[in-house]
């Protein structure tokens, strides 16, 4: 495995969380928080991924008809009209 070299800057808030957790002795080293950190940001990203895949496949799956755009934007301003007179009332 090849690797290479980056440069960052971390926040002093980002320090200190990497100082503790080699002080805790969760980690022997920098790299090895770095890399724990990375493949945490991956399983969070094909976790988020699955979720959305799954929410697409139930839309996609449901039977009922869908509402026309036109027709959602209709409803939101009517809503937000009433909200809105409400409000004033109130005032």
């Amino acid at each position: 495995m090849s690797s290479k070299v980056f440069q960052i800057e971390l926040s002093v808030k980002q320090q200190a969380l990497l100082q503790r957790q080699l002080e805790a002795g969760h980690y022997d080293t920098v790299d090895d928080v770095f890399s724990d950190a990375l493949r945490a940001l991956d399983e969070r990203g094909a976790v988020y991924d699955d979720f959305l895949r799954a929410k697409v496949k139930a839309s996609l799956a449901n039977k009922k008809p869908s509402i026309p755009a036109k027709e959602v934007f209709q409803r939101l301003e009517a809503r937000h009209a009433r909200r809105m007179k409400a409000a004033k009332r109130g005032a």
